[in-house]
């Protein structure tokens, strides 16, 4: 599959960032904007995001294979790579796959294991938006009963675009995603450990990576760091940039 990317940079390492479920790479668009002054920075949206094409089949193993076909298409020998959440799956899962292609991983608040679903309100609320309102106001409105939260619904709107027809629609291909959320739930089945140099980065507020975690993911990885992020949650990357900035272009620049 051809994805969409964006690329910044035209000189030094190349590295990849991978975002999360119902993300897109214009999420990334700051941090690889700040990268590029060193690196050549690929954004990509993953399979049924943003602007990448559809399709039925989604699952961990496919979308690193969609990963490696940028890469060829690109000419690129190895990369960094930069996965939030179910991105960092997805990125663990192509160094599982493609060792040698992986210079070195950067896992953003998510652990290998498998999670329990906790997305379902989100699909609910956006199977319910009115497509047909007449500004996106309304939608934002509408869907603020169901996401109370002001930046998780802002969040999920950054998927809503305006149609030739007039009426509104997802980038999402938001049935495929359900149908294919337990796949995305899963843990990540390793072949090998892995040796390549590895940073799982959490947030301060965030419970998505445990202490008991780090135990298991130290199993898989025999050359792995830790580092919390303070003030910050799940989206560690918008809560705390500059933070984050920091410690993930020092871990590069050692490796």
């Amino acid at each position: 599959m051809q994805l969409y990317f964006k690329k910044y940079g035209s000189d030094g390492n190349p590295i990849i960032i991978l975002h999360g479920l119902f993300g897109m790479s214009d999420n990334w668009h700051n941090i690889a904007r700040s990268l590029s002054e060193q690196n050549v920075v690929y954004t990509i949206d993953l399979r049924n995001h943003g602007q990448s094409p559809h399709a039925l089949v989604m699952n961990f193993s496919v979308m690193a294979d969609d990963i490696w076909e940028v890469m060829r298409a690109e000419n690129l020998q190895s990369a960094t790579f930069i996965g939030h959440s179910m991105g960092g799956k997805v990125a663990m899962t192509f160094c599982n796959k493609y060792p040698e292609k992986t210079k070195t991983l950067i896992v953003v608040d998510i652990a290998p294991k498998e999670y329990t679903p906790g997305h379902q309100k989100y699909f609910d609320a956006m199977k319910l938006i009115n497509f047909s309102a007449s500004t996106r106001k309304e939608i934002e409105e509408q869907l603020s009963e169901s996401i109370p939260e002001r930046g998780e619904m802002l969040f999920l709107l950054k998927n809503l675009y305006r149609k030739d027809n007039g009426n509104f629609a997802l980038k999402l291909n938001l049935d495929a995603i359900e149908k294919s959320y337990s796949e995305i739930t899963k843990a990540i089945d390793f072949s090998t450990v892995l040796i390549t140099p590895a940073f799982f980065i959490r947030g301060e507020y965030s419970n998505y990576i445990s202490t008991e975690d780090e135990v298991e993911i130290k199993k898989h990885y025999s050359n792995v760091s830790f580092i919390t992020v303070p003030v910050s949650g799940h989206w560690v990357h918008a809560d705390n940039p500059l933070y984050f900035i920091d410690i993930i272009t020092e871990f590069i620049n050692s490796h």
